[in-house]
């Protein structure tokens, strides 16, 4: 079930009115009130992801219950090794679905072209499930720090279940903590009205990054990438920019969309994005690009390799491994890790330097312009993560080789001319310059249309806020290009 179709505007007013006025509301005085409303968040999600196939399920169930029941043994474990052993028991075997559902046909068919064999027989005919990189590593947080003593195990199976499976959340993240996420289903939940409000205001926010940026981005970026043989430098330059500006619409968009939704139910997820294209060098950008899996890799196995706590030649290869396991995530494909060693070899300058943690604060903070150098610095970084995306784009290495061979010609310069006047892309660029607007004017705040009591940027007029919003809601309508599924659902 998407987030932008019909069946999900009708199952998402379904779930909220049965949700607090059925079984909050009738319920309440049940001393199982909160396990059967957990009961519920599970049902509605297991609807939700069932919605494309229901084999999913069963790969989700056993997820959980494995997590579940190997957090209540670790906390039994007669000694401190023991309990090591059994969170890697279940590291390993959350690992193992991973493996081989996402990378075991890759990895036979790269050795068997090596070596020359046949792959008869050898191949796995499965579905790659859904979503299923974001609540595996939410899995393995729980046991892990189970372990580690920062979580007491939970009794609650239910409780457990909806913290894996909660639905606004479940396909493309954010890769929710147990430290963070599970404690909200152990307590009753209650209805904030302005919670709600403004939930609501980022979700749709987020179907307009979706709907009106990353959807409308996509056709002319499909069209460029299918035929690059037979377009010239500037055209695959903007082919570029526009998938940058697309992945970002499609992934924050999402991620808007999921904490919006789950504020409606009371339940508060991480920020996932924080303006990264204002970002003025590539260690900011990873602090503000899918910052669930960025912080997750750091904590889990990062800062356990010894992070930056070690000689500079371990401290180099902590950061590959780092970005490639991050390259893995992603995919089963070469082009990841080509991704991966491009964004490694621009991030260890800065490391090495001691220059990864210098932008920490908010760019142009108090100030409605950056500096010239600091604009510099962003049109740099943002040009460097556009040339990544190259890679993260393409088929293959080959195909993202020639992509830059052919882009790079004289042709190239007028890109940025062909960008803002170009007929066939003048409507996205117009959606772009909105978003970048308002994102810029809101970078302090947590989502583009959020309203604050202090330093209010939307007009303080209900009116002519609703006629904002009107607008947003008649673009996202007006543009829709279809039900078109989010990029993040292949991860």
């Amino acid at each position: 079930m998407l987030f932008n179709s019909l069946q999900f505007a009708i199952f998402l007013p379904i779930v909220f009115l049965l949700y607090w006025f059925v079984f909050d509301r009738f319920i309440s005085k049940s001393k199982h009130q909160l396990m059967l409303q957990n009961a519920f968040v599970v049902v509605a999600s297991y609807v939700f992801y069932g919605w494309w196939d229901w084999r999913f399920l069963i790969l989700i169930a056993f997820t959980s219950f494995c997590s579940w029941g190997s957090g209540l043994l670790i906390a039994k474990a007669s000694t401190r090794q023991r309990a090591k052993t059994l969170m890697w028991v279940n590291v390993v075997i959350n690992l193992l679905i991973l493996i081989v559902f996402k990378y075991y046909n890759f990895f036979v068919t790269e050795f068997a072209r090596l070596f020359h064999w046949s792959t008869d027989g050898l191949l796995l005919k499965v579905i790659v499930p859904i979503g299923v990189s974001f609540y595996t590593f939410q899995a393995l947080s729980y046991s892990i720090d189970v372990y580690r003593g920062k979580i007491e195990p939970t009794k609650d199976m239910v409780a457990f279940f909806a913290y894996i499976a909660f639905f606004p959340q479940l396909v493309a993240g954010p890769i929710e903590r147990a430290t963070h996420l599970l404690p909200q289903f152990l307590k009753r939940r209650e209805f904030n009205y302005d919670v709600a409000v403004d939930g609501t205001r980022q979700i749709l926010w987020g179907l307009f990054k979706k709907v009106a940026v990353a959807d409308n981005c996509g056709l002319f970026v499909d069209w460029v990438f299918s035929t690059y043989t037979d377009r010239g430098g500037s055209m695959l330059m903007l082919g570029a920019v526009l998938f940058a500006f697309q992945i970002y619409g499609d992934f924050s968009g999402y991620s808007d969309i999921a904490i919006g939704t789950s504020k409606l139910f009371g339940i508060r997820l991480m920020r996932n994005f924080n303006v990264p294209y204002f970002s003025r060098d590539i260690a900011e950008f990873w602090r503000r690009w899918h910052i669930s899996l960025t912080t997750w890799l750091r904590d889990y196995v990062y800062i356990p390799m010894g992070g930056n706590r070690v000689s500079k030649p371990r401290m180099i290869l902590n950061t590959f491994v780092i970005f490639f396991v991050s390259s893995c995530w992603h995919g089963a494909n070469w082009t990841f890790l080509a991704w991966g060693l491009f964004h490694t070899l621009l991030f260890l300058p800065l490391q090495l330097t001691g220059r990864n943690h210098k932008n920490m604060s908010i760019v142009a903070e108090g100030r409605m312009l950056p500096t010239v150098k600091e604009a510099g610095k962003i049109l740099l970084t943002f040009f460097l993560v556009t040339m990544g995306w190259v890679f993260f784009r393409s088929e293959s290495i080959e195909m993202a080789l020639v992509y830059f061979q052919r882009m790079i010609q004289w042709g190239t310069l007028r890109a940025s001319y062909r960008f803002f006047v170009s007929p066939d892309v003048f409507p996205e660029s117009l959606y772009i310059i909105i978003m970048l607007v308002v994102e810029w004017v809101q970078r302090g705040k947590e989502h583009g249309l959020s309203i604050e009591a202090t330093h209010r940027v939307l007009p303080a007029n209900v009116y002519v806020r609703a006629v904002i919003y009107a607008v947003l809601l008649f673009l996202v309508f007006l543009l829709g290009k279809g039900q078109s599924s989010f990029i993040y659902f292949q991860f």
